[in-house]
């Protein structure tokens, strides 16, 4: 890859107190006739490694689709155990799958460290350190330059490879995304890996700018280097916007106020863009191509979006507000135009009358088969937007005059939609197991599913077996949310030969508590209202040796569990649920591959990543032992 040089460039006779040799010694310095094509060469090495790593991706991805649609086929024709690979091909593809996802699923959740503090899933931290590794080994590999040149050659080809970096930072920030095409990635995985190449955007430039200052002080030519050549400063323009862009963009930043920080992150970004096309030196004028291929990709993605949002809107649709019980409302807008989406698809959506231009993401809680094609959201107002709306349904829920409050509970907003976006994940009909676990508005994501695979489950025949659906709540009131929404799928569940089963944990109501307060007790569930409302504490070990016989069910807690007369067909558990018991009983009892949903804070999702991985490597999932796999699909609550 690199070229045959010239003699080593030394200081040999070079009297730099003359002030003219020693221009033309730092004008020889910089002469990167050769070193430009070195690095030009390194920057297509890496976009090699980049379009590779997406082929093999996409081919699995391929793969997977096909074997999903497989599936529904074999269902439809009526086969048994449709969700199970049936020939030697499909299961080394499981095992491999596997294999994969043992690696990939467990997630580490730091005691005790603030709601911004996340660390990515440990599949996504290998993917990174594969990147780091893979650009730290491009940007030092056969670094043999000798003589004064040796800084320059490090600090140019470290400039090519950030300029490199800049395609892929824009492919991987849009909404309309050709990775996440090709790849079956979601958007919001694909944002967090956008913020670590900007990171590596910054480390790249680091190393510029380092190493050439180094080279320039190792023969006292810094001064002189900034005094005659406008590119430092502009360099460091560009720098300076870098590091801000990069600064910005952590958590405490980004949430602090998001609609200020999609604006400032947009006019930092075309600043970042213009100081690079300053800085970047006449010498190396096809390195822009590298600017202009992003400048081109993000009008794209605009002008998609643009005209999405200009079909979407063209006859707006009509919002109508309803608060309920634990600061939510309940929105359900009637769009003319948005009526296809897939289950758990989210919307920005956008309410004129409480913030011109400001757009909220918000998860589909319905699907275009429910709800009459309406699409529903259900919001918790922490403020800004979602507080706003929160205050005026709540006004208009108050009326002691019958008429007064039927006519504000009748008054519709415009409602603007951008979107639907995400719906990544697999398609959750494919499996013989379904498992959909959530917490507080999490529901959104997973009542979708449920809604999208109840309704499918009664037109046509599934591979779905069994299913599971867990919600934890910290107030029985909050059940109202969608208790008719569960009634109905539960009962096209059942119809359909689905075996079925709603759980409701609810982590602090004193109701519940006091209602089941003897059995706690009679149980050994620990309850101490000196600390606040009383929620039983699971003493289940989740180390325990579980049966693995499918008759018999390990206890899923050791706390009351009752119906609700609110939902007749939910099991309703005063504590939080012990998810190993349950996760390992429905996971001993598959005849095909399970898949699982969560969608809640954090500390859920992590729980769930590292119990699923946890009985994927004590079952051996596809490794001889017959039991089959578990498909994850985590959904957080960050943005």
């Amino acid at each position: 890859m690199d070229m045959p040089m010239g003699p080593p460039l030394n200081d040999s006779g070079v009297d730099f107190s003359n002030e003219t040799q020693a221009f033309d010694f730092l004008q020889l310095i910089l002469d990167d006739t050769e070193l430009q094509v070195i690095g030009n060469a390194y920057a297509r090495a890496f976009w090699y490694g980049v379009v590779v790593v997406i082929g093999i991706t996409a081919i699995f991805n391929i793969i997977r689709m096909i074997t999903l649609k497989l599936r529904l086929r074999m269902a439809a024709k009526k086969q048994e155990k449709s969700a199970r690979p049936k020939n030697i091909v499909m299961r080394s593809i499981a095992t491999v799958t596997a294999m994969g996802r043992a690696v990939a699923y467990p997630r580490i959740l730091p005691a005790g460290a603030p709601a911004w503090f996340k660390i990515p899933p440990l599949g996504t931290i290998l993917l990174l350190l594969t990147y780091l590794a893979f650009v730290l080994a491009l940007e030092f590999a056969n670094d043999d330059i000798p003589g004064a040149q040796q800084y320059m050659a490090l600090s140019i080809r470290a400039a090519w490879l950030a300029v490199a970096q800049v395609p892929l930072l824009i492919l991987l920030a849009g909404k309309n995304n050709l990775i996440g095409l090709f790849t079956g990635a979601s958007y919001a995985r694909l944002n967090v890996i956008h913020r670590w190449v900007a990171r590596m955007l910054l480390l790249l430039s680091t190393i510029h700018l380092g190493t050439a200052c180094y080279g320039w002080n190792e023969f006292g030519l810094r001064g002189l280097e900034w005094s005659t050549d406008a590119a430092p400063p502009t360099g460091i323009a560009a720098y300076a916007i870098l590091l801000w862009i990069n600064l910005s963009t952590l958590a405490p930043f980004r949430h602090f106020s998001y609609e200020f920080f999609v604006i400032q992150h947009l006019v930092t970004f075309f600043g970042f863009i213009i100081a690079v096309m300053i800085h970047l030196p006449g010498s190396a004028v096809y390195s822009r191509v590298y600017i202009y291929i992003p400048i081109v990709l993000w009008f794209l993605d605009r002008v998609v979006r643009s005209a999405r949002y200009l079909y979407n809107n063209v006859r707006p649709g009509r919002a109508i507000l309803e608060t309920m019980n634990g600061n939510v409302t309940r929105i359900r807008v009637t769009s003319r135009q948005v009526t296809k989406w897939s289950p758990g698809a989210y919307v920005l959506l956008s309410i004129p009358a409480f913030g011109f231009g400001q757009a909220h993401p918000a998860t589909i809680a319905s699907t275009p088969s429910s709800h009459g094609n309406d699409l529903i959201f259900i919001l918790k107002g922490h403020g800004g937007f979602t507080s706003r709306i929160l205050k005026s349904a709540s006004s208009s829920s108050v009326s002691d005059i019958p008429e007064k409050m039927a006519e504000m509970q009748d008054k519709s907003y415009m409602a603007l939609i951008d979107g639907p976006y995400g719906c990544k994940h697999s398609d959750f009909a494919v499996f013989d197991t379904v498992v959909l676990i959530s917490g507080s508005t999490g529901v959104t994501f997973t009542l979708s599913i449920l809604l999208d695979l109840a309704h499918r489950a009664s037109t046509q025949r599934l591979p779905v077996r069994v299913l599971e659906f867990i919600w934890v709540i910290k107030s029985t009131s909050w059940i109202h949310w969608i208790s008719d929404e569960l009634s109905a799928a539960y009962d096209q569940l059942c119809t359909a030969g689905i075996e079925t089963s709603f759980s409701i944990f609810v982590t602090s109501d004193n109701t519940l508590s006091d209602s089941s307060n003897d059995s706690n007790n009679a149980s050994g569930c620990r309850c101490d209202k000196s600390l606040g409302p009383c929620f039983c504490i699971d003493t289940v070990d989740d180390d325990a040796v579980v049966p693995q016989s499918s008759k018999e069910k390990p206890p899923v807690s050791s706390y009351d569990s009752k119906s609700d007369s609110i939902l007749p067909c939910a099991t309703l558990t005063s504590g939080r649920p012990s998810l190993k018991p349950m996760l390992w009983r429905l996971l001993d009892q598959a005849d095909g591959e399970t898949g699982v949903a969560v969608c809640g804070p954090l500390s859920l999702s992590s729980t769930v990543r590292n119990t699923v991985s946890t009985i994927s490597d004590k079952r051996a999932m596809h490794k001889g032992t017959g039991a089959q796999g578990i498909y994850l699909h985590a959904e957080d609550f960050a943005f």
